[in-house]
């Protein structure tokens, strides 16, 4: 995916949920705040998003833009339904959250996760795809370990899980 699809993503989702705000939960919400990121963590072709004032329409833009739909045969990317329990996020997540606004949202705002906080849920997450995620972010310094890893030792979850999470990234400089 890049930046222009992500915009194109957040427009649709803003008619078909009538919410000018949309929530960019998953790994392309490295694109708010870097529009040029590493094609290593690109790779998907699905943009995980919910509504912010009307999170149960999140099914409704998975229905009309999701996967298999005219608009994801047509574009070659799709909206993927989320909610805000769809990853295990930091604490103060939403105070920093990245604005995407331009003449090609068209009005809409989507509000994509901190690169920080994007990382943090992925190392949580622990799948041998968000490990490399995650190493591509370190790697091109996008993210800060220090950094990472206190938003990490936010996440409300297992200690063994934030303790492996936190292993994960330090890891993953070595």
């Amino acid at each position: 995916m890049n930046r222009a699809a992500l915009e194109h993503i957040i427009r649709a989702a803003a008619v078909i949920s009538g919410d000018d705000e949309i929530i960019v939960i998953g790994s392309q919400a490295v694109l708010g705040s870097f529009p040029n990121a590493p094609a290593a963590m690109l790779l998907s072709d699905e943009a995980d998003v919910y509504p912010k004032n009307f999170p149960e329409r999140a099914d409704l833009i998975e229905g009309s833009i999701g996967e298999l739909s005219p608009f994801h045969m047509t574009f070659g990317y799709y909206a993927e339904g989320a909610s805000e329990q769809t990853a295990s996020l930091p604490v103060g997540w939403q105070e920093r959250l990245v604005r995407v606004q331009n003449p090609n949202t068209r009005g809409a705002t989507g509000l994509c996760l901190d690169v920080h906080d994007l990382v943090a849920a992925k190392l949580v997450a622990g799948r041998e795809k968000d490990s490399a995620y995650a190493a591509a972010a370190l790697g091109a310094k996008l993210v800060d370990l220090n950094v990472l890893l206190d938003r990490i030792a936010t996440i409300n979850v297992d200690d063994r899980l934030r303790q492996a999470a936190s292993e994960r990234a330090q890891s993953l400089v070595g």
